[in-house]
């Protein structure tokens, strides 16, 4: 059977309000009172019913977070500044993933409802509709590089268009005339605007623009590597690579090696995130720069400050600013200064 707060208090000769202080880690109780609570409850092995705790205080202390995928380095340093800034302001994380279609998207909407105190969301299949048919209005909600209708949410997005057209057109400015891309994910939100971006630097700095130099990729190194295989057999060949992020450009490179192809003395490569590994491999990877961890962090922020203010929160919409890093797999010299 489950120890009760009424028994730790029985046994320590206490009030059940002042087994209640100590746990809470009130000032309010003297240091031999809350000596003796702490061993007996210690002793009698009692664990706080934290659902019925947080029922009375009307919250949870925990933020939801709904992910498409855990895979790879990106979400990781997502998650890594969620979880660092969720902790700095006590609250803890329930992470969900994987869920690739409307369907499993809105049961996991339903489940999160009522255990958390807010969402965080990153999804191609969220939708106004589906927020408002599976989630209570007055429920905190951040989206992440989602399109939805409305300003009932707080939505942040990466400048993915703007990150995507000027790296392509660093690779133009090396006199690259061929560009090919590795596209991401099919209607995914994130993949759409670089591409885009992509095709839009294409035709500003007059390099070659043809749909048989857009190759589809699903953000996994696997995908990219049989893509690199299928550029190097195009005719005539391209003589750069910008991949959607930077998990592929590492799959494109491990396939340009395999077939002794020089980065970048014959293929030059870009990818997109910037995440950590893209310093250290050889030759160091040029890519666009998305702060990752700070945008797990500020949506944290940004939904804890929604928590807390309630009916006087005013919704944001955010856009996230990118930067190419050069180094030297597009050719630039070896920098320094990550």
């Amino acid at each position: 059977m489950r120890v009760t707060i009424k028994e730790v208090a029985e046994k320590a000769g206490v009030s059940i309000a002042t087994v209640s202080r100590v746990l809470n880690e009130s000032t309010l109780v003297q240091d031999e009172t809350r000596e003796i609570v702490k061993r007996v409850a210690r002793d009698l092995r009692y664990s706080p019913n934290i659902a019925a705790r947080n029922l009375s205080r009307s919250r949870t202390e925990t933020i939801g977070i709904l992910l498409p995928d855990l895979y790879g380095e990106f979400f990781s340093e997502v998650i890594r500044g969620m979880d660092i800034t969720a902790r700095q302001n006590k609250y803890h994380l329930i992470i969900s993933s994987s869920h690739n279609s409307k369907a499993e998207i809105e049961a996991a909407l339903r489940t999160m409802s009522g255990r958390v105190d807010g969402l965080i969301i990153m999804s191609p299949y969220i939708d106004t509709s589906a927020l408002y048919a599976n989630l209570p209005g007055a429920l905190p909600v951040v989206l992440l590089n989602c399109h939805v209708d409305g300003n009932n949410v707080d939505a942040m997005n990466i400048d993915n268009y703007k990150g995507a057209h000027a790296v392509v057109t660093h690779l133009a400015s090396h006199g690259h005339k061929r560009i090919a891309i590795i596209k991401g994910t099919e209607k995914n939100i994130d993949a759409l605007e670089r591409l885009r971006g992509y095709q839009d630097a294409i035709k500003a700095s007059h390099a070659e623009y043809s749909a048989s130099y857009e190759f589809q990729g699903d953000f996994t190194e696997a995908s990219a590597y049989k893509a690199a295989i299928k550029i190097l057999n195009t005719t005539p060949q391209p003589t750069a690579i910008f991949a959607s992020n930077d998990a592929m450009a590492i799959g494109a490179l491990s396939a340009l090696r395999a077939h002794n192809i020089s980065v970048p003395g014959d293929i030059a490569l870009a990818g997109f995130d910037d995440i950590p590994i893209a310093t250290y491999i050889t030759p160091s990877l040029t890519t666009v720069r998305v702060r990752i961890s700070d945008l797990g962090a500020l949506a944290v922020k940004r939904l804890l400050e929604a928590v807390h203010a309630k009916k006087e929160y005013v919704n944001y919409r955010t856009v996230l600013d990118t930067e190419v890093i050069a180094r030297e797999s597009c050719g630039c010299p070896v920098m320094h200064n990550d």
